[in-house]
Order: C-alpha cells, then structure tokens, then sequence
C-alpha cells in the first residue's frame, strides 16, 4: 500500500505554525513507518524533502482560489498523487480536495478526508461533495455529529495522537504552580477568561503564536499587575518543560467571544490538552465541542463552563489546595493519552479503515 497525504501546507517555519498542518504531519510522519507514504503540500517553492521514512513533496507557487491562502491548488498535484493506492485529504471544504476525489474516483484510487477545522470556498458550496470520498476520517465524535455523520456508515473517528516519547513527565522536574495555556492566541480560544480568573497568588504562563494583535493588546492590559507571562517563541523542548513544571495545562474555549463573535466550531480536538496530559499535568477545559470527550471530569481533570472566569479560578484552586489529588489526575491523564491517544493507534485506525473499504470495493 503507498498513501498519499494532501494537505494545504506543510508544518513550521517554511509553512504554517497550525494545528491541522502539524496533525497532518506527524499522521504521515508515524505512517511511514508502517507503509509507503508522501505528503504532499504546497509552497512559496517546490522542494523534496525526507523526515526518517517520510517523503516530502512541496508543489511551489500554487493559485489561491479566491485569494484564500489556505485553499491552494496546482496540477501538479496530480502528477504527485500517481503511484498511490490511497489518498487521505486534509481539510473538507478544499478545492483541491474535491479535485483529488475526483480525479481519484477516475483512476481507481480509494480517497479519505480529515476534517482538521479550516478551508475555503469549495465545489460543496454548489453541491453535496461527501459521496465523493470513500470515508471521512474525524477527529472526534463532536465531529463526527457535526458535519451530519452520526449514523454514516462510512465515517470514523481515529483521533488524535501523541508522541508519548517526546511528551513525557521529567523525572526530576519539579512542579511549580503555573497555571498554563498552550496554543494559538485567539479570541474564541477563551484565554483572557483565565486571565480574569487568576488569583493574585496564580503565576499564569501564556504560551502560543499570536494570530490577533488586537487580542493580544487586550489580553496585556487585563494581565497588568498579574503574575502573567507571554511566551510566543517555544520550540517543543521549551513547550514539554512548561508542561512537566505547570500545576495544569488549561483550555478555557467559548462560543462566543468577548468581542461578541460566535465561532460555532472553536475545537474538533484540543491537541494542547493532550499534550499537557502526556506530560503528567491535570487539564481544565470548558463544557465545548470536544473537549470533553478529551477530560474525564474528576478523573484527568477538570471541567468548567465556557465565559465563566470564577468557574475556572474554582477549579484552579482546588488542584492547588489538593496536590494529590491533582497529582492522581495527572497520572490519569497520561494513562489515557498512552491507551487511546498515540499516533501509532491512530495509523492503525487509518490503515483498518483502508483496507475495509478496499475490501468492500472488491467484493461489490
């Protein structure tokens, strides 16, 4: 079997610090291990790239559909899909995800979407595209309902994964109290609720890329004279201590903003939380989306109600009045990410999903 992965960029400084580009990555990353697999993206430049058994393809200089950067197409991409047996797209609502189906349907290849939360202008703004993918890969079961899959026979969850290696607890790290948010700074992220509900005993450690400057602006001045840190530039070793010395890691995600915007899909997954909770620190996470199919209320952590800065200031509190217990829920966490969420389960999952679909289509 030879997969292809298509998805908008590729992850990091030549691509985009998102996480739909990194889940991509690091899906395609653990399934070289298993099967012949390439990920294609697109670029400012073509290039050919490995990472261990991974085989990079970047198409350069593609045409934005609608001036979207994130909704990029080329031909080329064609050309690179040749040669596999299965692609796997990354993001639904794509034009060049609905040009891969067909153009797979028409070479007899078997096609998969992800929806990772991101797109653009599509052919399903005109008509129903989702009989054109032989199954949709989500990433959790608020997914799964919300693009009207409940009882889709050819829809899966797979969820997402963890490097269990790399995002550990540090045997000799201590830790120190902070409260801690990793992720992109945006509005429907929540962020300037925990920073309302910080006591003035709380150390809070703010730790992401700051995708709104006017966010952040607000975010500064609610932070004055709190012990609040901003910390924008976090490579993996930086962000995995943070997680081992943090009392917990928090995602305090909301519907509606401060700002009176309403993001009715703010998380398909929660990648932060499952992090932190490989790391061994307890998670407090809002009643939203997917969050808690991620904490186990009571058992891996914690869980408040969104827009509610006293709510989470509680909850922080109680892990801080009650290290034991927040040190169970810490090591419940792990247990959890270690039996569900590990990148090698979810390439399991994937291969499974491929291979009975292509039996399906044998026999019929």
């Amino acid at each position: 079997m030879r997969v292809a992965h298509l998805t908008p960029a590729t992850f990091g400084a030549d691509g985009v610090w998102g996480g739909g580009e990194r889940y991509a990555l690091e899906l395609a990353r653990h399934m070289a291990d298993e099967v012949e697999t390439v990920l294609i993206a697109f670029g400012d430049r073509s290039r050919r790239e490995r990472i261990g058994n991974l085989e990079i393809r970047v198409i350069g200089r593609p045409w934005h559909v609608r001036g979207q950067r994130s909704n990029p197409i080329a031909l080329g991409m064609l050309a690179a899909l040749r040669g596999a047996d299965v692609v796997h797209c990354h993001q639904r609502h794509l034009l060049a995800a609905s040009v891969a189906a067909i153009a797979s349907r028409i070479a007899g290849r078997q096609v998969f979407v992800t929806d990772l939360g991101g797109g653009g202008w599509d052919l399903s703004a005109w008509f129903p595209t989702d009989r054109w993918f032989h199954g949709h890969l989500h990433l959790s079961e608020y997914s799964r309902r919300l693009s009207g899959h409940a009882d889709d026979p050819s829809a899966h969850v797979i969820l997402g994964g963890v490097d269990t290696e790399k995002f550990s607890p540090g045997e000799a790290t201590e830790r120190i109290g902070a409260v801690m948010y990793a992720g992109r700074i945006l509005p429907h992220k929540g962020i300037d609720y925990l920073i309302e509900s910080a006591a003035p005993e709380d150390e809070l450690w703010i730790v992401g890329r700051a995708a709104d400057q006017r966010y952040l602006a607000d975010l500064r001045r609610l932070a004055a004279g709190k012990r609040v840190a901003f910390r924008h530039d976090c490579d993996d070793a930086a962000l995995i201590e943070a997680y081992r010395r943090a009392l917990c890691v928090v995602l305090p995600s909301v519907y509606r903003d401060r700002y009176g915007s309403e993001t009715l899909v703010p998380e398909l997954l929660g990648q932060t939380l499952l992090e932190g909770m490989a790391c061994g620190a307890p998670a407090i996470c809002t009643r939203v989306a997917s969050l808690p199919e991620i904490v186990e209320d009571g058992v891996t952590g914690l869980i408040a109600p969104p827009n509610d800065p006293a709510a989470l200031g509680e909850r922080i509190a109680w892990l801080r009045e009650h290290p034991a217990e927040a040190a169970a829920m810490g090591a419940a966490g792990r247990r959890r990410v270690i039996e569900e969420f590990t990148w090698p389960r979810v390439v399991r999952r994937c291969l499974e999903i491929y291979a009975a679909a292509a039996e399906r289509r044998r026999r019929a």
